[in-house]
């Protein structure tokens, strides 16, 4: 098939809904109270509709006796029933919970959902729901004001209204502006007028949605197969059907800290690349912390053993642990048979002794390709799907952990197979059996083929690694998938301006799906150097800018599989390398400005995963996440939040150096690189030449920062600086632990609570250490006024602060101040154990 931007799909022919013949409407013919909801008789089908909070609802419309189905995605299914009313008469029944209504007509059987206030916030549309040929589909009806968001990574858009949108995980060959991806999530969030709801049509089969495409007065989904279940999350906030979904969903594991550095990788490094990569950085005090192992590390593209492209694997781990690097190696789910006359490969043995693989419908092992071109190769699969093959997965990663591996990088797991016969992955008629014996083909199987490989390499952790916090890197992804692997990246992009600009919505949508460690490809991986498709200076300069940014960090590029010191020398390729230092001194300088900011943000950045972990908030953020009261904020995709404080204007056309920027309405902002003050509400123009990404601080903040290190861990945090923009009066709650073990789980962090607020004459600061159960480095606190003006003292109860001379001076006294005139910025040094409120006169 063909997409609308003139793309070959590498998937099966769709299976669009036949309007006319969609099922009769239902009728309500009996009703069954259940301890949650209530079971419908609907004649031929019956439905459940289930409160499983307050604000959660599940629909089922199944046949007559059928179970209800819940997919591998859905991670909490032991719901406590909420308080909630039932009521029925003549035309509808009536579920009542304190904060959502569920109003369901009888004839014809349609779902209207209200709220507390009894605003219709969605409802079934006219030609209501049910099964076209088997195909599941739910019509809803929608307005000119209603936006939708969501879906992971798309390429049509940050609002996809009036879109036609599929989920179903590919690879993007051989374009990758199209409706398929790496990866998609069959969730959405609707936001009508300023409030929002978010519906997860949990089908894992290759599933539609017409986002009011075809009218303004409707939306629709659908699916090839499966059984017809969705949840309805009520808002009205973004951020809080974030928090619900991946509460449904699973929140996502805390990262370690390293991995919250930046990395760089190449198709095509070898050890001597590695080993050289590494030691350039290091020489040239970039910041950064992880290399990636792509898959010429392996023999012979084989899992789990080293090759003789890596001659000396535990001399490489030895060089890189002494820089403080952390390194990460690719795994291909994809087993390679032996070739006739090569030696036996033990896991494929194995595998095979335990019928651990995909099958053909006649019961053999199906055969596909992945790995190396240009030979005829074979390769199995493993059935993810049963417990004993990931057992099995998981046991087999101790070689590659014992030669120093601290993450795992999980690609080409939509599946992908070497084969256009099959659209680039396994025929969909391809059998998968699970631990209950049924037997599931690849058509279902294949959207959560990537989610239960992520599962296994999870379980790889726990099992070889326990107390060490996972890494694993996905390309693929389903529902839920963000419990299991820590981050996602957008796949193989390419070194277009294009690719930058998408980047932002899409990693904004990934987040809003549940994944919040996303990234992109900085410079972008793929190249065409005869049709000028190449990272120029201009473009990685401002896509390190962004990239510096992105929630998952990463410079990686395509050297088709060379190393690129050899390429270098026989000029055999003519796009080059990608290392930051390769684009002359002027990109390198941007390069460690930028990579230097995010080291010193690192405290407000683990802070931000710290939140995604527990709350499912989104890292790298839209505007509309934060201010969708603000109606000019619903479209705006060339802009984000990076966290809660800071929003980033990047640029992202060639050749420009200016912008027109929105500042949203709700909060007033400060221009973090001049202090310049603006009221919220309104669009300016920004000035921003090759080294500057418009960076604007929302007042009222305090952003914990550090000084910058070369790699995490490589000092200890003796001074926390509270960077902090203060009108009235600004909060936040800092938490802290060992960032690299599971022992936060059991208790051992500490959360401090820091205010500052503006008090008549003077400025307060006041800690409340909440929780102390980490022995925490941190010495004392540096708060660092911004549009200050000189104090005439500061004191801590009866104790006096001694103003110092320099900013060096302070940094050696126990407490005192320091006022620098030129910027208008006072720095106040307090002790960690100051119990006083310290306050600063003006």
């Amino acid at each position: 098939m063909v997409d609308a931007n003139g793309n070959v799909q590498q998937v099966h022919d769709e299976r669009p809904l036949d309007k006319n013949n969609l099922q009769k409407p239902l009728t309500v013919q009996g009703i069954e109270k259940l301890d949650n909801g209530v079971k419908l008789n609907l004649g031929e089908m019956e439905s459940y509709i289930r409160l499983l909070s307050s604000d959660i609802s599940k629909v089922s419309i199944v046949k007559k006796g059928e179970k209800e189905f819940t997919s591998v995605g859905i991670a909490k299914t032991d719901w406590k029933a909420p308080e909630f009313t039932v009521t029925e008469d003549n035309k509808k029944i009536v579920l009542k919970s304190d904060s959502l209504t569920v109003d369901i007509n009888k004839s014809p059987f349609g779902i209207k959902y209200l709220d507390k206030d009894g605003n219709v916030i969605n409802e079934d549309g006219e030609q209501g729901v049910g099964y076209e040929n088997g195909k599941p589909y739910v019509f809803k009806k929608t307005d000119k004001t209603e936006d939708f968001y969501g879906f992971g990574q798309k390429t049509t858009g940050l609002n996809h209204r009036g879109q036609k949108i599929g989920v179903w995980n590919r690879e993007n060959l051989p374009e990758p502006i199209s409706k398929y991806t790496f990866s998609s999530v069959p969730f959405f969030i609707g936001l009508k007028g300023d409030k929002a709801y978010g519906i997860l049509f949990d089908n894992t089969y290759r599933s539609y949605y017409d986002m009011a495409a075809e009218s303004d007065d409707y939306y629709y989904f659908w699916a090839d197969g499966g059984k017809l279940t969705y949840y309805f999350i009520n808002g009205p906030e973004m951020k809080e059907i974030v928090n619900r979904y991946t509460d449904l969903t699973g929140k996502m594991q805390m990262p370690p800290e390293w991995a919250m550095g930046f990395h760089q990788s190449a198709w095509g490094y070898h050890q001597k690349d590695i080993e050289q990569v590494a030691q350039t950085y290091r020489q040239k005090n970039i910041p950064i912390d992880g290399v990636m192992l792509d898959i010429e590390w392996m023999d012979d593209y084989k899992n789990f053993y080293f090759g003789d492209k890596f001659p000396d694997p535990d001399g490489m781990n030895k060089k890189l642990k002494d820089a403080g690097f952390h390194y990460t190696s690719i795994i291909d789910p994809a087993i390679r048979v032996p070739d006739p006359g090569q030696p036996e490969y033990i896991p494929y043995t194995e595998g095979t002794q335990k019928d651990l693989w995909v099958k053909n419908p006649d019961g053999t092992n199906y055969l596909g390709k992945v790995w190396p071109w240009g030979v005829p190769s074979k390769s199995v699969f493993p059935n993810f799907m049963k417990q004993e093959t990931r057992d099995w997965w998981a046991k087999w990663h101790k070689p590659v952990f014992d030669k120093g591996a601290d993450g795992i990088w999980n690609d080409m797991n939509e599946p992908a197979n070497f084969s256009t016969v099959d659209f680039w992955s396994l025929p969909l008629d391809r059998i998968f059996e699970t631990d209950n014996g049924e037997k599931v083909t690849h058509e279902e199987a294949h959207n959560v083929y990537a989610h239960t490989e992520a599962q296994a390499t999870d379980e790889a952790f726990k099992t070889n690694k326990p107390n060490v916090r996972p890494f694993i890197l996905t390309r693929a992804s389903f529902t839920g998938t963000q419990r299991y692997a820590t981050a996602t990246w957008t796949g193989d992009n390419w070194s277009r301006w294009e690719m930058l600009r998408i980047s932002i919505f899409q990693d904004a949508n990934v987040g809003l799906t549940g994944m919040a460690m996303v990234g992109n490809d900085i410079g972008g991986f793929a190249k065409k150097p005869y049709e000028g498709v190449v990272a120029t200076p201009e473009l990685f300069a401002r896509w390190v800018q962004v990239g510096a940014f992105y929630p998952f960090s990463r410079d990686h590029y395509n050297n088709d599989g060379k190393s690129p010191m050899e390429t270098d020398a026989a000029h055999s390729l003519a796009w080059g390398r990608q290392e930051p230092w390769q684009f002359g001194k002027e990109v390198e300088d941007i390069s460690r400005k930028y990579l230097s900011m995010r080291y010193e943000l690192m405290p407000y950045l683990y802070n931000a995963f710290k939140d995604a972990h527990e709350k499912g908030n989104l890292i790298f953020q839209p505007l509309v996440y934060q201010f969708q009261q603000d109606q000019k904020t619903h479209d705006i995709q060339d802009q984000f939040m990076f966290g809660q404080s800071l929003m980033m204007a990047p640029i992202v056309y060639q050749g420009t150096t200016s912008r027109d920027l929105y500042l949203p309405a709700g909060a007033d902002w400060v221009d973090y690189w001049t202090g310049q003050e603006y009221k919220g509400g309104q669009t300016i123009h920004k000035d921003a030449d090759l080294g500057t990404l418009p960076i604007y601080v929302k007042q009222d903040s305090i952003i914990p920062r550090r000084e910058v290190q070369q790699h995490s861990g490589e000092k200890k945090l003796t001074n926390l600086i509270l960077d902090t923009y203060v009108k009235d009066s600004a909060s936040y709650s800092f938490y802290e632990d060992d960032a690299k073990t599971e022992d936060y789980t059991r208790g051992e962090f500490n959360i401090t609570d820091f205010n500052v607020d503006q008090k008549g004459n003077h400025i307060e600061f006041s800690q409340n250490k909440q929780t102390q159960n980490y022995a925490s480095d941190i010495q004392s606190y540096t708060l660092k006024l911004h549009n200050a003006t000189a104090p005439k003292k500061v004191e801590a109860a009866n104790d006096k602060y001694a103003e110092a001379a320099s900013l060096d001076e302070l940094g050696k006294a126990a407490n005192g101040y320091f006022f620098d005139s030129a910027e208008k910025v006072l720095y106040v040094k307090i002790p960690v154990n100051e119990s006083h409120k310290v306050k600063i006169f003006n």
